[in-house]
């Protein structure tokens, strides 16, 4: 239970303060991967049901931030289209997965595989992205301070516009 309680802790908004893109992004990804681990112990279907929304809204807010700002600004300073091709490719497996699941409860049929396999699909993702797309837009000399306060300010605002009443 302990797990489970580590795991309420809401999805944190970004600091506003000089954090550089990869630096936010990659916060996010470690945020996404406590998350999954957490999920792991759990055996509450409450407790399934608000992790599995707490790791949806996390993905849903880390993919729009990527894809309305860093990719774009990544695809015209580094030209790697592929990479970022297969990046959004998988950003739209992992939102099919994330509709499924929230469209679904904690006991039915395919729930808990489709958490685990949207993981398994998220963890793949980030080592591509940290592994050959972040060291790509590092070396192509991109503003990442800059880019860093835009994506911390929409993530901001989605979280706020995305998040249960409570938020």
């Amino acid at each position: 239970m302990a797990k489970a309680a580590q795991a309420k802790t809401k999805t944190r908004a970004p600091k506003a303060s000089g954090q550089d893109a990869i630096a936010l992004l990659e916060a996010d990804h470690r945020e996404v991967e406590r998350l999954f681990e957490a999920y792991e112990g759990l055996s509450n279907d409450a407790d399934k049901k608000a992790l599995a929304a707490q790791i949806c809204l996390a993905l849903k807010v880390h993919a729009q931030i990527e894809e309305e700002i860093f990719y774009p600004q990544a695809r015209a300073k580094t030209g790697d289209t592929d990479l970022l091709d297969e990046a959004l490719v998988e950003h739209m497996g992992a939102k099919t997965l994330i509709v499924q699941i929230e469209a679904m409860a904690p006991g039915q049929p395919l729930y808990d595989a489709r958490v685990t396999v949207l993981g398994e699909q998220v963890r793949h993702h980030v080592e591509e992205e940290e592994g050959v797309l972040f060291p790509k837009v590092r070396d192509a000399k991109i503003n990442l301070d800059e880019i860093g306060a835009k994506l911390a300010a929409r993530k901001a605002e989605l979280l706020k516009q995305l998040s249960p009443g409570d938020a």
